[in-house]
C-alpha cells in the first residue's frame, strides 16, 4: 500500500510540474474580443518604441512582419494580425512592464474578430455561429483556420511552456448590445478556457472593458449596465471603466488616445490584483 501511495504522489507532482510554466517571471496574459480588441486605430510613430520586456505571440503567419504563428515577438503592433490596428492590450503591457521589477517579463496572445458575438468564442456554439456570420467576418475567421477559439487555446498551450497564464484581458459586447445573457455566456467562455488549459491550480482574473459611454454619444453605451453586472456571475471577472477614453466619428471605436487610455487601465487594475 504504501508503495502505491508513494508512486500516486510522484505521479500527482509529476502531472503538478509539468504544467508549471520554464519561467515563472514570464506573465502572459489572453486578449479576445471584437474590434475594438481587434484594434481599429492606426497606431502612430512613437508607438513603435516598444520595451523589448514586453512581447506578442503571433497568432498567424504575417511574412510582411517578419513573424510566424506560435513564435514570440517584440509587441510592437499590430499585436492582433497582420494588418490591425492600435489596441488596448499595447499600453496595457507597456504599463505592466514599466510598473513591475526588471526580471519580471509580458507577453500576450491576442486573438480577436471585428464585430463578432461573444458566441464565437464559446467553443460548443462557435461554429453555429460561424455558419450564419457575414462574409467579411469569414474572411477573417479563416486567418484562424476557422476557429478562433481552438487557435487561442493552441497558442496558449504552447505559451505555458514558456511561462505562466496570469489572466485574460476582454474586450467585447457591442455586438451583444441588450442581450441580457452576456454575462453568463462570458462566464461560459471563461471556464472553458480555465479547463482546457488546466488551470484549476490558480486564479485567472478576466478583466473586461466598457464600450464607449452615452455622453461620448456611444452607439452602444446600454451594453455597459450588462458588462457592470458580469462580476455578479463571474467572481473573478472586473470591469475597467471607459469613462472619458475618447472615441472615433462612429461612436463606437476607441481613437488611438483612447485606446492607450483603456490599456493603461487595464494595467492598473490588473497590477491591484496581482500586487495588492
Amino acid at each position: 500500500m504504501k508503495k502505491i501511495i508513494a508512486v500516486l504522489l510522484v505521479t500527482t507532482m509529476t502531472s503538478l510540474l509539468s504544467l508549471r510554466a520554464q519561467d515563472p517571471n514570464f506573465w502572459i496574459f489572453l486578449c479576445i474580443g471584437q474590434s475594438n480588441m481587434e484594434g481599429h486605430a492606426r497606431p502612430q510613430s512613437f508607438d513603435s518604441f516598444v520595451n523589448a520586456r514586453f512581447q506578442v505571440m503571433s497568432g498567424v503567419d504575417c511574412p510582411e512582419l517578419g513573424r510566424t504563428k506560435g513564435h514570440w515577438y517584440t509587441a510592437t503592433p499590430p499585436l492582433c494580425r497582420c494588418n490591425t490596428g492600435l489596441t488596448p492590450a499595447d499600453y496595457f503591457g507597456r504599463v505592466m512592464v514599466e510598473r513591475l521589477p526588471a526580471n519580471i517579463r509580458i507577453g500576450v496572445i491576442h486573438v480577436a474578430i471585428g464585430g463578432c458575438k461573444i458566441e464565437l468564442f464559446d467553443k460548443d456554439r462557435n461554429q453555429a455561429y460561424i455558419a450564419t456570420a457575414p462574409d467579411w467576418m469569414k474572411g477573417m475567421i479563416r486567418a484562424y483556420d476557422g476557429d478562433p477559439y481552438a487557435r487561442l487555446i493552441e497558442l496558449a498551450k504552447s505559451a505555458q511552456k514558456d511561462g505562466v497564464i496570469k489572466g485574460i484581458l476582454m474586450h467585447q459586447g457591442e455586438s451583444n448590445t441588450g442581450d441580457q445573457t452576456w454575462p453568463e455566456q462570458v462566464k461560459v467562455v471563461y471556464d472553458n478556457i480555465h479547463d482546457d488549459l488546466n488551470l484549476s491550480y490558480q486564479i485567472l482574473p478576466l478583466l473586461a472593458g466598457e464600450v464607449v459611454h452615452a455622453e461620448q454619444g456611444g452607439v452602444c453605451a446600454s451594453m455597459n449596465e450588462i458588462i457592470a453586472k458580469l462580476p455578479e456571475v463571474l467572481p473573478n471577472a472586473h470591469v475597467v471603466s471607459s469613462r472619458g477614453c475618447t472615441d472615433g466619428p462612429d461612436n463606437l471605436h476607441f481613437d488611438a488616445a483612447g485606446y492607450r487610455t483603456l490599456g493603461m487601465r487595464y494595467a492598473e487594475k490588473m497590477l491591484t490584483i496581482l500586487q495588492p
